[in-house]
């Protein structure tokens, strides 16, 4: 295996996983996401061996050419990084799901180059953080993204995603993961079917899950530095 820890890691990750749903009586199932980015398709193929099912890349080209490297692989791709309008073309149906739909321009974009008779499964990212750098629609707009995207008939809305300021301070973390959780609750409680919380990098990963996080995108802590 090209990544000969990449078991060990994971298995420890999970018992982190574990652990944190312990602490706060948290009993969701956690799907973990491995962010292959800048690495090859051997690091997708360690990632799928080592039992891994969902993979996470921030570029759409990049994400394009290792599936074209890895034809009849069992696994689910997932586009995490931010998505330029002008790439929603190509993005629109070779992702199980898109994480960063933003804006209604961009939501409706996708749903028009979703293939005929297909579904788009995405995640509305929102900025917790309240960092300008961010991508992500602003908290006190999302109810009105989640209302218009309605009218978006092949995008399938599965939840939320975001991501926390980078600091060590896990009370900064926690504030930013709670309060999409709260967003999804309202959500729900306005008649939006949102199951998934898409929330927690290699760094702040377990505050995440104690917060109700349904999906944690990790690439560090599995795969070690970044290559490229």
């Amino acid at each position: 295996m090209t990544f000969p820890d990449l078991p060990h890691r994971l298995a420890s990750v999970r018992e982190r996983i574990s652990a944190a749903q312990a602490r706060t009586g948290q009993e969701q199932s956690v799907t973990i996401i491995a962010v292959t980015k800048t690495f090859g398709p051997d690091a997708v193929q360690a990632a799928v061996e080592a039992g891994v099912r969902s993979i996470g890349e921030n570029r759409v080209q990049e994400a394009l050419d290792k599936q074209d490297a890895l034809p009849g692989l069992t696994v689910e791709w997932h586009l995490i990084g931010t998505l330029q309008q002008n790439k929603a073309r190509r993005a629109a149906g070779r992702f199980a799901l898109i994480h960063s739909v933003d804006r209604m321009a961009l939501a409706q974009e996708l749903d028009r180059r979703v293939p005929e008779g297909g579904r788009q499964a995405v995640l509305l990212q929102v900025n917790c953080s309240g960092e300008p750098q961010k991508g992500g629609v602003e908290p006190g707009e999302l109810p009105a993204l989640l209302e218009a995207v309605r009218g978006c008939t092949r995008l399938e809305v599965r939840g939320l995603m975001t991501m926390a300021e980078l600091t060590d301070d896990p009370r900064r973390q926690r504030a930013a993961f709670r309060m999409l959780r709260e967003l999804r609750d309202a959500a729900i409680a306005a008649g939006h079917d949102l199951p998934e919380l898409s929330m927690g990098m290699s760094s702040d990963f377990e505050v995440a899950v104690e917060e109700g996080a349904t999906m944690v995108r990790l690439g560090t802590i599995l795969f070690g530095g970044r290559q490229g």
